[in-house]
This record gives C-alpha cells, structure tokens and sequence, in this order.
C-alpha cells in the first residue's frame, strides 16, 4: 500500500507539467491547486478500500484529463434545464411558470445594468420601488395600491405582522390549510406574533360564527382561497361580500389570501372556473395576496393589492425591506403584467396560458414527431399515442383534469423501463415523465418546446 501512496504525483508536480501549466491559464491557479487535492485525497481514499491504484492515475496525460474534467464539472450551474413531460403545466418542482419573452428580456436588461428602481425620472428624485407595479395593478385590477415581495407566503406574513401583532385573526377551520414545503396558516400566524382563532367546522361555517368572535382585540377577518384541495358533499362557507359587511359594521379590515392570483376569466378558455383579483376586490375585500409565478404566469413573487391605507403600512414595515425583491424580478414582474394590457394577446405571448389552451390537434401533431425519434431509439420498447389527463398544477384546482395526450412507452420488463426513466433524467438536458399502468408517460401538454425535446431525444 505504502509503494501505492508513493506513485500519487504531488501538486507540484502536476502544476509544473505543460498540461499542467495551460489548466492554470484557463482555470486560475487557486482552482487548479483545491482540484489536484481533492482528487489526491479521493485516491488515498481509494487505495486503502482496494489497494488498487485509481486508473487516471496511470500515467499524468490521463491524471491531467481527469482533472480538467473535474474542473469543468464544478464550474457546471447545478440547477440544469429539463423537459417537463409530467402533464403537470405549473410544476412546483421545476420552477412554475415558464417567463415570457418580454419578460426574460426585462431581466435581461436589469441584470445588465443600471435602472430606475427606487428613482423617479420625471422628478429627478427618489421613489418607491413598488411604484411601477402599483400604477400597472391599479389599471388592471382598481387597486389602490399594491405592495411586493418575494412570495405569497411572505406577503401573508407581511400582512399579519404588520397588522395583527399580539392582536387576534378571525378565520374559518376550513381554511386552514397546509400548501408545498409544509407552509401553514397557524404556524405563519404564530410566526407573525398574532392569536388564531377558528371558526365554524371543517365542511361548514357561517357568517354568525365569524360575528360570535369578534372582540376589541381582533385585527383580521381572513379567508384563504383552498385552491389545493376541494371539501365536497354538506358545506357552506361564507363569500367575501358578506364578510366585508360585517367587518364594516365593526371597522375590522378583511384579508384574503387568494394563492394562485388569476387575473383573467379562465373559463373564456375552456378551463376550470378560479377566482380572479378584480372579483375580490369588487366583493369590497381591503387587502388580497397572491403570487405572481402561478396562474399569472410570471415570476416568483408575492402580490398584495387593496386600499392605499392599508398598503402604505406595509411598505413601511421594516419586515417589507427583509422580503423586498430585487431589480430582476420586478423587471420580469412588470413586464409579465403588461403583457395583460392585450387580453386578446395573452395566447401568443404568455407561455402558461398557451400551454393550458393548445388543442388536442395541436398536442396530437407534436405527440407524432415525438413517437418518430423515439421509435428511432427504442427499438425494443412498444410507443403509443394515447389520451392523458394533465393538471394546471402549483395548487390550483387540483381535481380539475385538462384534456392531453400523451406518448407512452411500454416494456413487458419492468426493470427495463425503471432503466429508461433513469436514462431520460441523464440526458443533457433531462426529461422528465411520470410512470402510470406500468407505462412511462410523456405527457406534451406540459412541453415548452418540442423541438428543444427533439434535439435531446437524439442523445438517447
């Protein structure tokens, strides 16, 4: 073992050789010297559980290889583009909506740059960084004002430490629930430093539950949009322009934590009804969040909009500098938002609606293309053209099931397709399916852009 120590070559060595010397030129000495190291102590490592020597290390042309490789690994972003054929459009898992054009070239722009974000040109003076989406919100929506930051979660959090801080907040037991990455009502209103207090039951509660609990120390009246699951069968719950009257009867303000934040009618598309701002806002509710990477299709960002007042407190709240957003994300934000300036173009130029909307025509033509370069590759496996259920995705109306299709793949051996899902998440850029009925399902609906799969699928 000991002869097997005394064949590693030391980093001078290495550095010293001419191959050596051009991977510092193209990689910086300090790279290089923590790489050889690295790669030094796993062969150590290596030589004591085998006492064999790693193969690069055979002779320095292959050791110099190996270390370039290494190199060129670790200066790899990790977060890598995938293919989303689940049929899930808004995957929270690979990053909700897809950005816009206009949008990816807005961040663009900011990231490139200075620009006017906390400065008004007309005055020459400085202004709120808010203040472009606030005027954008206020014309497609009527808010007064409009506050943002970097989620929904946080937006929740903002308004109920901003206004219900050792105070109470009056919501029904139906409505609190659990979303993504265990985020919870009670635990952010415990966070926040306010008293929940439940009302009615699971499956029903009435607007006399809600007016039995008000006292001088209640701060809220919530309600939250259950947009990840769906109570069936004998409910009731109470809609915002009764809870609103009741709160103006007793000055108490009411929230509402919308979620998804559908700014248009989706039903003018043929897909499932969800409530939009401009409803809520109409129904005389004071302050609404919800996100901007979901059904807006734009950037991860919490909204709140509602009346000036109250929207002024928050920005003024020290908690609003810890979850403001940068430059790049209100870029694409306002650009996103613009975008629903042309309602008649939000189709061609939002990705997620145009996926949501494309025929089955549509999803049937790129299926068949799709099929063509399997079949190319997978001689031994049976590929098929089938109905498929996708699903909007990210929390909205998760039982609501959108007409798709699919390109299914299908082995009598199991461990043969288990394989070839490993091989699709090992493609350069991976592709991502669900297995269903002992099949691999591609679903297209999902797909950004079939000709970017194409390409990939010739890797296989």
């Amino acid at each position: 073992m000991t002869a097997l120590f005394q064949q590693l070559p030391s980093v001078d060595k290495l550095l010293k050789t001419p191959q050596g010397e051009l991977l510092v030129d193209q990689f910086g000495h300090t790279a290089v010297v923590n790489m050889i190291r690295q790669i030094l102590q796993l062969a150590r490592e290596q030589i004591k559980e085998t006492q064999q020597l790693p193969n690069y290390f055979n002779d320095i042309d292959h050791t110099i290889t190996e270390i370039r490789h290494q190199l060129i690994q670790q200066n790899q972003v990790q977060i890598k583009s995938v293919h989303n054929l689940t049929g899930t459009v808004l995957h929270t898992n690979l990053g909700r909506a897809l950005w816009s054009e206009t949008a990816q070239q807005a961040a663009v722009n900011a990231m490139a740059g200075n620009v006017a974000l906390e400065y008004d040109l007309e005055i020459g003076k400085r202004s709120h960084r808010d203040h472009y989406i606030s005027e954008l919100l206020n014309q497609l929506t009527g808010a007064e004002a409009a506050c943002v930051v970097n989620n929904n979660a946080a937006a929740v959090l903002l308004m109920l430490a901003t206004f219900a801080q050792g105070k109470e907040v009056i919501i029904s037991r139906g409505e609190l629930i659990e979303i993504g990455g265990a985020f919870r009502i009670p635990d952010i209103m415990a966070q926040a430093g306010c008293k929940l207090v439940e009302v009615g039951t699971t499956n029903r509660t009435h607007l006399k539950d809600y007016q039995n609990a008000i006292n001088e120390n209640t701060a809220f009246l919530m309600k939250v949009h259950n947009s990840n699951y769906q109570i069936c069968g004998f409910t009731h719950s109470v809609e915002e322009h009764k809870l609103t009257e009741l709160g103006k009867q007793f000055n108490i303000p009411v929230i509402s934590d919308l979620g998804s934040g559908a700014l248009i009618d989706l039903t003018q598309y043929g897909l499932p009804k969800e409530p939009t701002v401009q409803e809520k806002l109409a129904q005389g509710v004071d302050l609404i969040s919800f996100s901007g990477d979901k059904l807006l299709g734009g950037v991860q960002a919490g909204i709140i909009v509602g009346k000036k007042s109250l929207i002024d407190q928050l920005q003024a709240h020290p908690l609003k500098r810890v979850l403001r957003c940068d430059k790049v994300i209100l870029a694409g934000l306002e650009a996103t938002l613009r975008l629903y300036l042309q309602p008649e173009k939000l189709i061609e130029t939002l990705p997620t609606l145009r996926l949501l909307t494309q025929s089955i025509a549509q999803l049937n033509e790129k299926a068949e293309r799709v099929k063509e370069q399997l079949s190319q590759h997978l001689p031994e496996f049976s590929l098929q053209i089938e109905a498929s259920y996708a699903q909007i995705g990210s929390g909205s109306q998760p039982l609501a099931k959108i007409p798709s299709v699919a390109v299914t793949i299908a082995n009598q051996t199991n461990g043969k397709l288990t394989a070839l899902l490993q091989r699709l998440k090992q493609l350069p850029t991976p592709i991502i399916a669900r297995m269903e009925q002992d099949k691999i399902w591609l679903d297209i609906r999902s797909l950004a852009n079939v000709d970017h799969l194409l390409e990939s699928l010739q890797a296989l």
